[in-house]
C-alpha cells in the first residue's frame, strides 16, 4: 500500500507510516471530517435557517484539527504556557506602569500603530490621530476573523484574541499620559516638548472634550485588555484539552 499522505510504499499491515509517521486510522478520520465539513459561510447559513446560529458559532469557536501532530501540539502547548506566564504579569500591572510599553509586544504593535496614522489620513486630522490606536486594534481583529472563517484554526484565533487584549493594555498608559505628557514618544520627544497634536490621545481627548475623563478612559482600556486576555487563556486551554482528548 501507499501512504495516503506522503505516498511512501509499505506493508499493508502497518498501522502507521514508516516514512512520515502518521497513524492511518486517525488520518482517515481527519480526511473524512475534512471532506464532510462545510465551509464557514455554508455552516452559518445552514444553522441560521434553522434558527440555531449559536450552534454554528460554537462549532467555529471550538473546532480542532483532526490531523493531529505531536510536534504541533507540543509547540502550541509551549506557546500557551509562555503566554500564560506573560499574562500573569500583564493582568496585575497597575495603570501607571510602563511595563507593557517597554515589552517586546510593544515593538510589534508600534508599526501597526504608525501605519494606522497613514491609512486613516484621508479622513481628517482627528481620525488620523485616532488611526494609530485603530490600526493596532484592527490588525489582530483581522487575524481573528481570518483564523476562524478562512483557515478554521480556532487555537490560532485564541492567540490573536490574546494579542487583541494585549493591545488594549498597551494603549492604556498612552491614554493616561494625555494630561501629564511625560511618556517618551517616537523620536525621543514627550508630549510636553512636542507640538500640539503629536501626542495622539492629548489631541483626541481635548478635541472631543473628554480630557477631564482621561484616567477613566485609560482604566477602562486596561480592564478591557485584562478581561480579553483572561478569556483568551480559557479559550486556548480548552482547545488544547479538546485536541488532546480527541486524538488519544
Amino acid at each position: 500500500m501507499k501512504c495516503p499522505k506522503c505516498g511512501f510504499e509499505q506493508n499493508s499491515s502497518n498501522n502507521e507510516c514508516i516514512s512520515c509517521g502518521i497513524i492511518f486510522a486517525k488520518y482517515e478520520k481527519y480526511l473524512n471530517n475534512k471532506t464532510n465539513q462545510p465551509t464557514s459561510s455554508e455552516f452559518i447559513n445552514n444553522y441560521n435557517k434553522k434558527g440555531s446560529l449559536s450552534l454554528a458559532l460554537k462549532d467555529i469557536l471550538f473546532s480542532v484539527n483532526y490531523d493531529f501532530s505531536p510536534v504541533s501540539f507540543i509547540f502550541r502547548t509551549a506557546l500557551f504556557i509562555s503566554l500564560f506566564i506573560l499574562s500573569l504579569k500583564l493582568v496585575f500591572i497597575p495603570l501607571d506602569s510602563d511595563y507593557s510599553m517597554k515589552s517586546f509586544w510593544h515593538l510589534i504593535n508600534l508599526p501597526f500603530h504608525e501605519a494606522g496614522h497613514v491609512i486613516f489620513r484621508p479622513f481628517g486630522r482627528f481620525i488620523t490621530s485616532l488611526g494609530g490606536t485603530l490600526g493596532q486594534l484592527l490588525v489582530p481583529l483581522i487575524c481573528i476573523l481570518t483564523f476562524l472563517f478562512k483557515t478554521r484554526d480556532a487555537f490560532a484565533a485564541s492567540f490573536a484574541f490574546w494579542w487583541f487584549g494585549e493591545n488594549f493594555i498597551d494603549i492604556a498608559p498612552y491614554i493616561n499620559d494625555a494630561k501629564a505628557l511625560v511618556l517618551p514618544l517616537l523620536g525621543g520627544n514627550t508630549g510636553r516638548t512636542s507640538p500640539y497634536g503629536f501626542h495622539d490621545w492629548e489631541f483626541i481627548l481635548k478635541e472631543s472634550g473628554l480630557i477631564a475623563h482621561y484616567h477613566t478612559i485609560a482604566s477602562a482600556s486596561l480592564v478591557t485588555g485584562k478581561i480579553i486576555i483572561g478569556i483568551s487563556m480559557i479559550w486556548g486551554a480548552y482547545l488544547l484539552y479538546k485536541q488532546f482528548r480527541e486524538n488519544l
